[in-house]
């Protein structure tokens, strides 16, 4: 018998797993975890008898009627708790899970009752908690399983290993100990050990209270005769009732089937992504029934002989519209070799080409060249930039890009970072997808697609096109329901290939310079960890935060700022709050910048450089960010930092690969800044960039009322700090953090802000009180991210969802603002047949390759799209750089 604490679960989940929200907005952090804990319970155990054990309404009444301050200093359940713990009853039903909640019992009491009538039928129960109140139940019959702890199961010997006590002795040690957490008083000044030593001289609590002068110490003997009854009743509250009435049928505790479609569906609601692939890991007892996906009429066709492809092409060029998917041998689609071309119009149809088949690629493209290339053709897929990419490694240039099903998820979804076709065939089908996996295997057996069977990849390829079909059924009408469709059609889909571009071009970076400066790096960290051994006094292990911890707030005594479930914190965020005071705090983050900065560029981007174009292709991302901004991974070039001194030399081994060509950079000024001008109509901000002012001088001299040529860098450097985190929905608290300085006088520099830029203020409270009205942050180009969190009843996920709902009309704009401009520069680029192109975005900045004979006429191309591309009510200014390195730029 398995008898789980489910309210423990419950609430060690929702302090243990922060941030966790379904599409509503409502927390689910707790309900997640005690998902996660019960399903890990039932794979590893697999139970036959089990049941989940809820406290019951007003389940302290009996125990408060004893002691009036039980469990008094406890804070009222959150309000974010209170539906997750009927989530929970509601997903013991779909799983099959009996369960139990006794009115005015707590879930101890009802546990304890079910364990000892399961010894009457002859079961051994596990009491799965890690509540040690429960240790005093343990015998032969029954044991503690606490599944926080690897499973660990305690049986009478293990009680006693742990606690230094029998069993039968837990009562009395509870009560002479006393909870903390539940506020049972015990004995003054009697702690564990305390507590174990007395009984395992004098047995029993009552033995002990009967000869308070045996034992050693005039103190502990008054405390002994004084609190006698405060102990007494503490053994009350802790004592577990054995007697609570429980059903008494070992039937009702049998655990039953789950059923699925139900499970799935409230998955689905919960966004509970992982859950839902697990889902078929789930050993039933009977027969899956089908579903509706397995009794569809699939017509998957595999094209392999002249005849059938030419009919194929045939039929394929009367359409208007074609879905295409691509298989390769490579995820990178700069390495990737094709194996074979899907193809499909409607659904439950789709035919495969392999390319490693009797017809051979050669003849394959040739056949298919004139119709992937038609103009009058849509051509479609998901993540259709990575299809692009490989028809054009065989000179296949799509030129009609109707959709891209990820894309559209995206647009409609950007605060989830959920898009994968297996993802959302799962979500909006109910449909498990053959995986990667079954075909290629993983690890060191895993083998290439060309290596696979050809009708294996052709089942695997046509499911693929069959459910992008099918997504785009469905996308298409939402993204028009939602006003979404012109930033498909006339941003994101028109993006694509200038994003391939770049790609293809990719960047130089060069690799000699490179190790040289690894070895100048290494030099620098070595030299800083010295500083840091000699200012404590010891070597120890610099990357290890356990090791760090104890240093800092053991032996140098620094007074910790907070404590993490795992200890105390040695992050950033900790050490740069204390480095004001503690400058050994400073020296760590230099060491760990520098060795970050040393293994994440300097050592990795050589094994980057690919080695036929001996370029770096990193890949831009369209369906990460939340706002709309691009990324860029493998490697990610917009992380270098340019403020630091290693940032630029890192960026110093950038240059352009031929001789007389140079770097051009153009970078909007203050974009954010001036967008926050312009959405909030602020006339005094306004004024300032109207002026031409320094916006952070400006500021400098309204909030300290000095006048401009009197405002120190100091001040400045303030005001710069409180202008960006304005933006970002800052507190005081975190102005205080990032300027060392304590809240009050951040709270004052906010206050003083607000007073001067008062627009600015409404428009704060006015992006996040439509943000609550309509549940979504909306750009000036209409773009949507939505923030169903800020109506959470979590202060703490409402309060960032806040955050959102100011940072997201204003960074989601400013992304697309650069998007468009990329758009005309790339057009404007070919119609004027120059040699230079774009070859990064670094959020506000373009990077381009231009020979030096057209960096004039470029500039002024590329200053003239980024300035024009949207008139505001303040002027755009674009800050252009020529270099013959990115350093110079």
């Amino acid at each position: 018998m398995y008898i789980l604490d489910a309210s423990g679960y419950l609430y060690r989940s929702y302090f243990a797993i922060r941030q966790m929200t379904n599409a509503k907005g409502e927390s689910t952090n707790a309900l997640f975890g005690f998902i996660r804990s019960v399903s890990k319970l039932i794979k590893e155990f697999k139970p036959t008898h089990l049941v989940a054990v809820f406290d019951g309404p007003r389940n302290i009444a009996k125990r408060t009627a004893l002691y009036a301050d039980y469990k008094a200093h406890r804070r009222e359940m959150p309000k974010d708790l209170l539906y997750q713990i009927l989530w929970a009853q509601q997903f013991c039903q779909l799983m099959g899970i009996p369960e139990l909640m006794v009115p005015e019992v707590e879930a101890d009491d009802t546990m304890g009752s079910v364990a000892q009538w399961s010894m009457t039928i002859g079961a051994t129960a596990y009491l799965c908690t890690s509540d040690k109140d429960m240790c005093q139940l343990v015998n032969e019959k029954i044991l503690v399983l606490n599944p926080f702890k690897e499973n660990q199961i305690l049986t009478v010997d293990g009680v006693r290993e742990q606690f230094g006590v029998y069993p039968h002795q837990m009562v009395d040690y509870l009560a002479i100990t006393g909870d903390a957490s539940d506020n049972v008083p015990g004995l003054t000044g009697f702690g564990p050990k305390t507590a174990a030593d007395l009984l395992t001289r004098f047995e029993t609590l009552d033995h002990l209270l009967a000869n308070p002068t045996a034992v050693s110490g005039k103190k502990k003997q008054e405390t002994l005769i004084e609190e006698k009854d405060k102990v007494l009743l503490s053994r009350q509250l802790v004592t577990i009732d054995k007697n609570v009435p429980i059903p008494k049928e070992e039937a009702f505790f049998r655990l039953g089937e789950p059923v699925i479609g139900s499970l799935r569906e409230f998955y689905n609601q919960m966004n509970f992504s992982s859950l839902l692939r697990e889902l078929d890991s789930y050993t039933l007892t009977q027969p899956k029934p089908e579903s509706s996906a397995s009794t569809e009429k699939l017509q998957y066709h595999l094209i392999d002989d002249e005849e059938s492809l030419d009919q194929l092409i045939q039929f394929l060029s009367q359409q208007s519209e074609i879905c295409i998917d691509t298989e390769t041998t490579d995820i990178h689609p700069l390495r990737a070799h094709l194996v074979g071309i899907g193809l499909g119009v409607k659904l439950q149809e789709a035919w495969y080409v392999p390319t490693n088949g009797k017809l051979g690629l050669k003849y394959v493209l040739e056949k298919l060249k004139p119709l992937l290339e038609n103009p009058q053709i849509g051509f479609y897929g998901h993540h259709f930039k990575y299809d692009y990419h490989v028809l054009l490694n065989h000179h296949i240039q799509v030129a009609n890009i109707s959709f891209d099903t990820m894309l559209a998820s995206y647009l409609l979804n950007s605060h989830s970072r959920q898009h994968s076709l297996d993802h959302l065939s799962l979500e909006l089908f109910d449909k498990v997808k053959i995986s990667i996996q079954e075909l290629i295997g993983k690890g060191k057996n895993q083998i290439k697609m060309d290596q696979v069977a050809i009708d294996k990849v052709c089942e695997y390829c046509c499911e693929d096109v069959d459910y992008t079909i099918r997504l785009k059924e469905v996308l298409a009408p939402r993204l028009e329901e939602r006003g979404l469709t012109h930033l498909l059609n006339e941003l994101e889909l028109p993006l694509l290939p200038v994003l391939a571009r770049m790609e293809r071009h990719g960047i130089y970076v060069d690799v000699d310079y490179l190790h040289y400066l690894s070895t100048e790096l290494s030099v620098e960290i070595q030299a800083l960890e010295e500083e840091i051994y000699e200012a404590v006094g010891e070597r120890f292990n610099l990357n290890s935060p356990k090791q760090l911890s104890q240093i800092l707030f053991q032996k140098l005594g620094i007074r910790p700022p907070r404590k993490t479930a795992t200890g105390l914190s040695t992050s950033a965020e900790v050490l740069e709050s204390l480095k004001h005071e503690y400058p050994i705090a400073g020296k760590i983050l230099d060491y760990r910048s520098l060795e970050k900065l040393r293994s994440t560029y300097v050592e990795s981007l050589p094994a980057e450089v690919h080695p036929n174009t001996h370029r770096i292709h990193c890949n831009f991302n369209q369906s990460v960010t939340a706002t709309g901004r691009l990324s860029c991974q493998d490697p990610n070039l917009q992380n270098i930092p340019v403020r630091t001194e290693v940032g630029r030399k890192i960026r110093e081994a950038f240059r352009p690969q031929k001789k007389g060509w140079s770097y051009l950079a153009a970078d909007y000024s203050q974009i954010e800044l001036r967008l926050l001008a312009h959405l909030s109509e602020d006339p005094v901000l306004i004024q300032a960039f109207l002026s031409n002012e320094d916006v952070h001088t400006f500021t400098a001299s309204q909030i300290f009322n000095v006048p401009l040529e009197e405002v120190t860098r100091e001040q400045r450097y303030q005001a710069k700090t409180v202008n960006f985190g304005t933006m970002y929905g800052q507190g005081a608290f975190g102005l205080a953090q990032l300027l060392g300085i304590d809240a009050r006088t951040a709270s004052n520099f906010i206050q003083m802000y607000f007073q001067r830029y008062h627009k600015v203020k409404e428009f704060l409270d006015r992006s996040k009180e439509l943000t609550r009205q309509t549940g979504k942050a909306v750009t000036l180009s209409g773009r949507e991210r939505l923030i169903p969190e800020i109506r959470s009843q979590n202060a703490g996920i409402r309060a960032t969802a806040e955050r959102f709902a100011i940072n997201a009309p204003i960074q989601g704009t400013q992304a697309d603002l650069i998007k468009m401009a990329m758009l005309t520069i790339d057009r404007q680029l070919r119609e004027q047949k120059k040699k230079a192109y774009m070859i990064l975005q670094i959020h506000d900045e373009l990077l381009f390759e231009v020979p030096d004979e057209e960096v004039e006429e470029v500039s002024e191309l590329v200053h003239q799209a980024m300035v024009e591309v949207i008139t505001l009510k303040v002027p755009l200014i674009v800050d252009m750089h020529v270099g013959k390195n990115w350093k110079e730029c």
